[in-house]
Parts: C-alpha cells; structure tokens; sequence
C-alpha cells in the first residue's frame, strides 16, 4: 500500500556490469523494444506509486477522517491483501498472457483507486486498498515473470535496470507528492489521486505495445529439470515426474524444498522494514539525533540504489553467485543491527553519524538481496512451471511487509540494543542456511555431472543437457 519506494549474459559478463553505462543499458536492454517500453511503463508506475505513498497517510487522516485505530487495520489488510496477490498472478500466469494480465491489474488498480475520489465510508476504504495493494503485488510478479522471459540469461541486468527505474520513479513520485502536500486541501489531494491514476492508464498503454513472451529461450533440459524437482520435492517418488498426468512437477505447493526457499527468503527482506520503520523510530526514540536526518535514509537508499544496482549485479549473475550473495546480506545486515545497537543515546552528532552508517549497510543488504533473492526464486524453480513457482516466491516480500514492522515494533524495539544483537543474528544465520539449501537444490537440478560444468558454461539449473536429474541427490 505504502511503497518507497547486471549481469550480461554468463557467458558475456563484461557486457552486463555497465557496457556505457545505465543510459546506455536503458537504451539497449536485455530483451530489445518490449524490455524499453515496459521499463518505461515501470517507470510511470513507481512513480504515480511514489506519489501516493507519500500522501496516502495523510489523505486518510486530514481527508477521509480516520483515527489511528481504522488507519492501522486499513493498512494492514492492505499488507494481507497483498500476499495473496503474486501466488495469484503466478497461477492465472500459467494459463493466461503475461501482458493482458499486466494490463488487467493497472486497470484494476485504476478503478480502486479511482473511486478514492468519491468513497468516504471505511468498509468501502477497506475493500479498495486491499484491491489497490492485491493488484500492486500481483503487477510487480508478472513484471518479474516477464523479465524471465523476455531478457533470457540477462535477467539479472534487467533487474538491475527495473530497479533503478524503480527508485527513481519513488524518488519523482515522492517529489511531486510534496508540492500536494505543502497545498494541502482536499483538492490538492484529489490531484494526487488523479496523478496516480493517470500513471496506470499511462502504464497499460506501453504494456499493450509490447509483444507476448511466450517462451523462455533455453528450454533444453526441462524434463530433467522436472524429474530433479520432482524427486527434491518427495524423494520417494524419484524418477516418476516423467509420466504422463502428474502433476508435482508444476505445483509449486507441494515441493518442500522450494517452499523452504520461500520460507527462509522472508527474514532476508527485513531490509525493506528496517529502512522505513526501525531507522526512523530508533532515531526518534532512542537517540538525540534530529527528526530532520529521517528523510536522509530514504535518499541514501534511494541514491545508492540508483548508482550501484548495475555494479551489483555484475558481480552476481549466476546462481551460485546469487546463493553467495544471500550469505553476504545476512553479515551485511548483521553489521547494521550493531551499529544500531550501539548508537549512542546522547550526543545528536555521534547518533547521527552512526544512524546514517547503517541506512549505507542496510541499503547495501537490500541492493544484495534485490539479486539474490530473485535470481535464485528463478533458479530454483522448474522452467516448465516458473510462472506458478514465482508466485509464491513472491509472497516472501509480501508478508514481510505485513509481518516485518510488527516485529521491529513489538519485539526489537522493546529489548532495545540487545533486540538488534537478536535480530542480526538470527537473520545472518538464517542467511547461512539458505545458501546451503540452495546451493544442494541447485546440485540436485543439474545431476551430479553438471555441477562444476554447468555453471562454467553459464546455463541456467534447468538449461544444462547434462542436467537429466538421475541421480541427483534428493533435497528434502
């Protein structure tokens, strides 16, 4: 509801950290005309988002009337809504277009937050912002599912590239949102409305424009693949995946060790709540360090992100890489939670020296995990099935978002410094296993003969011939 807000071709990586530079890779990206034309159509989304996430509260407040109690269930059934929204968008991806579903939910969107102009009773606000947010998580899936398609092994130069867009879209958004705001009427405030819609029917359009990805590129090895998954999922059952009417191969529900995947992927998205909610509140009520520093966070996420996205990205590429990476973020969050819990109480200079070190490390964790957690989402998942795979890999943000501020508010905060020690712990060892789980379902997709060929050669864990998925160790 709130929003804030590359790798080349594994065999070609020279070309994906930067090959001109971020103008140049928007220029020429991975997947040609209809990469241009949804990137820009992201762009025109995040940022009609950035504008009504930064007046949302406040409308709600100073315009529809509502006290703290009905803002805060609003706002959570809007985090609820959300979850549903990619397993939802991954199923209906597997049996409907890509684009006209992406097109389905800007319109949707539209219409909910449309009628914003005109609904005043709470039960009807209710209903709106959890289709508001349901469209929202469903959307950014099928942009995910797209990227899969249309940019092939460079998909971790788009992601690069949709980021950057991405925040800076927040960024514009947010800055359009603060002259409403500094007006401040109801009038005021319906033209930000009007903004955000408009950037929907905006969206749609360029979506229209581009052509349907019907298929992956690469699909060598898919039954292998399968029959890996298959046996990963219930060892007892290897070597059945093959025949004909089953189904365990593309039903994401019932392979247990891509939903561990999904399972340990929330606690390492805890970037995203500790940017905007553990910072700021540990600021106001823990430190002496000004309010004015707050909106620094968000620049610095916003700056960093911008600048270094395609550098990142470079650097992991491939799955292995990305399973790494995900080690990385929990000692590069780890590094943050102590330095919040030991930001001095008094002495507004110190604190806020300190605070802004960690809004660098988190951003760091965040710029890690955007690569890490995606490409292994993608990975991970059999290429016949990715579209229902990658839906419920998106439900890990979505309860994150719902689940992770109460735990910063409820739990961290309340244990003060020790809270943060806790926390980075538990999120750095969390980190560790599912780099050991990944990297053993990567193993068991290719077989035991394309483990160190495989990645030389830059295939994906379903695009190796070797990769027959006999003998592959199970992965429970």
């Amino acid at each position: 509801m709130i929003g804030r807000r590359g790798a080349g071709k594994n065999g070609d990586r020279g070309s994906g950290g930067g090959g001109g530079g971020l103008a140049a890779r928007l220029r020429h990206p991975p997947g040609g005309r209809d990469a241009r034309f949804m990137l820009f159509a992201q762009l025109l989304d995040r940022t009609g988002t950035g504008v009504w996430g930064a007046s949302c509260v406040l409308f709600f407040t100073f315009v529809a009337g509502l006290d703290g109690r009905r803002l805060g269930l609003l706002l959570g059934a809007a985090g609820v809504a959300g979850i549903a929204g990619s397993p939802l968008a991954g199923h209906l991806a597997a049996r409907f277009r890509v684009r006209t579903l992406l097109i389905g939910c800007h319109l949707l969107r539209l219409a909910a937050i449309g009628a914003l102009l005109v609904v005043t009773r709470f039960e009807v606000l209710l209903l709106l912002v959890a289709v508001t947010s349901l469209g929202d998580r469903a959307a950014k899936m099928l942009e995910m599912l797209f990227a899969t398609r249309a940019a092939g092994e460079q998909r971790g130069t788009y992601q690069a590239l949709s980021r950057s867009v991405a925040n800076a879209g927040y960024a514009l958004g947010a800055g359009l949102a603060a002259i409403g705001l500094a007006v401040g009427t109801r009038e005021a405030y319906q033209v930000l409305i009007l903004a955000n819609a408009l950037s929907f029917v905006l969206a749609a359009a360029l979506v229209r424009r581009t052509g349907e990805q019907r298929h992956e590129r690469g699909v060598e090895g898919v039954s292998g693949a399968g029959e890996a998954v298959a046996e990963a999922a219930d060892p007892g059952k290897a070597g059945k995946a093959g025949e004909p009417g089953r189904s365990a191969v593309a039903n994401p529900w019932r392979d247990r060790g891509y939903l561990r995947f999904v399972l340990l992927d929330i606690p390492l998205c805890l970037d995203d709540s500790i940017l905007g909610v553990g910072l700021p509140l540990w600021l106001i009520e823990h430190t002496d360090a000004p309010h004015a520093v707050v909106p620094a966070f968000l620049i610095i996420n916003t700056v960093l992100v911008v600048v270094l996205q395609m550098t990142v990205s470079a650097r992991v590429g491939r799955p292995r890489q990305a399973a790494g990476a995900a080690r990385l973020y929990g000692l590069t969050l780890l590094g943050c939670c102590l330095l919040l819990a030991l930001t001095p109480e008094h002495g507004a200079w110190a604190a806020t020296l300190v605070l802004l070190a960690a809004a660098v490390l988190v951003t760091a964790a965040e710029l890690l995990r955007s690569v890490s957690s995606w490409e292994l989402a993608v990975s991970l998942a059999p290429r016949e099935a990715r579209a229902s795979y990658l839906g419920v890999a998106g439900m890990s943000q979505s309860i994150q978002k719902s689940a992770g501020p109460m735990l910063l508010t409820g739990a961290v905060m309340v244990a003060g410094p020790a809270g943060w020690l806790v926390l980075g712990a538990a999120v750095a060892g969390v980190s560790v296993a599912q780099r050991r789980f990944a990297l053993r379902r990567l193993d068991a997709l290719r077989g035991p003969d394309a483990r160190g060929s495989g990645e030389a050669a830059g295939a994906g864990p379903a695009a190796s011939p070797a990769g027959t998925g006999r003998g592959a160790a199970p992965v429970s």
